[in-house]
């Protein structure tokens, strides 16, 4: 193939013969079409916007996000699902009790690591610096509407709620407090059971709350159980399970072992939703499922149902 040729004038009338070549690029210049550059490192790549912590909650439920001020407006449940977020024990005490009525009582009262467990005096000094809490029930006196009450409430957040030396003796002596006092005992409950790092002195307390609620009992004073999510082990095979009236929260789960454990031992199918709150007040276990926007109200209505006939009895 021949290679094409361009004629070239020179200035005294000479024609030379010139082979086209692509003559080379000048310096300082650049292509026409070259690629614009990138603004920051060649290496950068585009990042999500982070959403700022302690701003919004995603709902496990509906996943829809939640602004925290209105969900602690809310009670810390869902205002589109209605699904109930865990709640702390004092936030709780605060929407239940009228302002500035609430005693606490044994606030000083602390677990010794008695049988020395590993990292157990650890766990402690964490849950206390986290919670503010000594450990996982607070206990007290206070007026619900009109009613004295001898209030109790569990923290899960303290030790997954689990009932220790501390907790069975808090308990023990609110109950003994009501029962003096002739006063009606409430205790909200969530925990995972007893507390496995204090051995058989955790187990112990199921049977001296028990006892004490018997005493209180036969005073014929009553007491409200209420159930929230989890209720689980040592506290639902003791006091959680012996109110007068016994209440719980919307989907609460609530047993005494876990379906698991429950599957792998009896080796049978197990109903769907067989320990939620639901599927309990249909079974009998439980009296009725109340919303905790609406508990302190539904507590007011019990308790002048009850205490109604208190006094009757003993006119």
């Amino acid at each position: 193939m021949d290679t094409t040729q361009f004629l070239k004038k020179t200035i005294d009338g000479v024609t030379q013969i010139e082979p086209a070549l692509t003559p080379p690029p000048m310096e300082g210049t650049h292509p026409a079409f070259a690629k614009k550059p990138k603004l920051g490192s060649s290496h950068s790549k585009t990042k999500k916007r982070e959403i700022p912590e302690g701003l919004w909650t995603k709902c496990p439920s509906c996943e829809s996000m939640i602004f925290d001020k209105e969900l602690d407006e809310n009670l810390k449940v869902c205002p589109k699902c209605q699904h109930h977020f865990p709640i702390g024990s004092r936030e709780r005490v605060h929407s239940l009790v009228e302002t500035c009525t609430f005693e606490e009582m044994d606030a000083e009262m602390t677990s010794v690591d008695i049988l020395k467990f590993a990292a157990y005096k650890s766990k402690l000094d964490r849950d206390r610096k986290a919670t503010t809490l000594k450990d996982a029930v607070i206990t007290g006196i206070g007026k619900i509407g009109s009613h004295r009450v001898a209030l109790g409430v569990m923290d899960f957040s303290f030790m997954g709620g689990s009932m220790g030396s501390v907790v069975g003796e808090k308990l023990t002596r609110l109950i003994e407090r009501g029962t003096e006092g002739n006063w009606p005992v409430i205790i909200i409950s969530t925990s995972g059971g007893a507390r496995m790092q204090e051995g058989c002195m955790s187990l112990m307390q199921m049977a001296k709350t028990s006892g004490a609620l018997a005493y209180h009992a036969q005073h014929r004073v009553p007491y409200i159980s209420v159930l929230t999510n989890n209720s689980y082990g040592g506290v639902m095979a003791s006091y959680a399970a012996l109110g007068d009236l016994i209440v719980a929260e919307p989907e609460a789960m609530i047993g005494f072992a876990g379906p698991r454990v429950i599957k792998d031992t009896t080796h049978a199918e197990l109903p769907p939703g067989f320990q939620t709150s639901e599927f309990l007040l249909e079974h009998g276990l439980i009296d009725s499922i109340v919303p905790r926007k609406d508990l302190k109200e539904r507590l007011v209505k019990y308790l002048e149902f009850f205490t109604a006939g208190h006094r009757y009895r003993k006119a």
